[in-house]
């Protein structure tokens, strides 16, 4: 009896809401389910916690490299849907000129916006960027201070083959990233070419010099082209977006570190799409293999 009066009530409560029984069947049956997409939803989340800078298309490459194959759109949607989008603090900051005039040897634009290349260590770029960090005395007294990132990046796959950060901008620091690049270059089988600006660092006689005994092409930038140096450009803007904006240091030594640590994150496990969603260490190696 009580069975019957319910199935009256559930007629009366349907023919109410001018809701089809059919309709209201079939949304019982979806609410009784496991959520379809639980396993893809718990690997999206624990692929943003490694990674709080991918977006739906990085996403959906880290999750085919793990033998996941989901549509993007459907990535999107369940990111949307877990509030995972990408909110970087992002802001415009004064780039760092270390051009000083012609003071040495100003080199043809050997690479002329050619960029790609699928021999790794054949083409390497160079550039240098400032970032600010603040020191406190014992009166609580804030002091602005700057790090200077030099850096050479591989264009092959945009991983950073050696870098070197100090307080000023000075030559040593430019000439121990320069040694450090020559060496993990020195397994490619072609003439190399090291592409940077006008800097007054590149246009030292003592970098000129290094470059001409390792018989390595010496490419630059046209005055005032920061689009002939474009892939570091681009660099240093993801740098400082993924860690540098919207964050205070307090020290030399953390901001240091914080460097160091992406440098690695960026080169072994960052995958970028125009790679085939490796990482750039993982290309490297992939076509070293081929």
């Amino acid at each position: 009896m009580s069975s019957l009066l319910g199935q009256f009530k559930l007629k009366d409560l349907l023919s109410y809401t001018g809701m089809p029984k059919a309709t209201y069947m079939y949304w019982q049956k979806r609410f009784k389910l496991e959520n379809p997409d639980k396993e893809i939803e718990e690997k999206i989340v624990e692929i943003r916690e490694l990674n709080k800078d991918y977006g739906y298309r990085r996403v959906s490459g880290e999750l085919r490299n793990q033998g996941y194959i989901v549509n993007k759109k459907k990535v999107q949607r369940i990111m949307q849907k877990l509030n995972l989008q990408v909110t970087s603090f992002t802001r415009k900051s004064r780039k760092y000129s270390s051009y000083k005039g012609r003071i040495g040897t100003v080199a043809p634009n050997r690479i002329k916006r050619r960029f790609n290349t699928h021999i790794p260590h054949q083409k390497i770029t160079t550039d240098t960027t400032e970032f600010k960090y603040y020191e406190i005395d014992a009166k609580g007294h804030m002091t602005m201070r700057k790090l200077y990132l030099d850096q050479f990046m591989d264009m092959c796959n945009g991983e950073i083959v050696s870098y070197a950060m100090d307080k000023r901008p000075t030559a040593r620091n430019v000439m121990n990233a320069l040694e450090l690049a020559i060496e993990a270059t020195a397994d490619c089988p072609y003439r190399r070419t090291f592409h940077s600006d006008q800097g007054w660092a590149y246009q030292m006689k003592a970098y000129t010099k290094r470059l001409k005994e390792e018989k390595i092409f010496q490419s630059m930038s046209r005055k005032g082209n920061c689009l002939d140096n474009s892939l570091m450009e681009n660099f240093f803007g993801l740098l400082k977006q993924e860690i540098y904006y919207g964050v205070v240091y307090y020290s030399y030594e953390e901001l240091e570190s914080e460097i160091r640590k992406y440098i690695k994150y960026y080169n072994e496990n960052r995958i970028k799409e125009k790679l085939g969603y490796l990482s750039p260490v993982q290309y490297r190696l992939s076509r070293l293999a081929a």
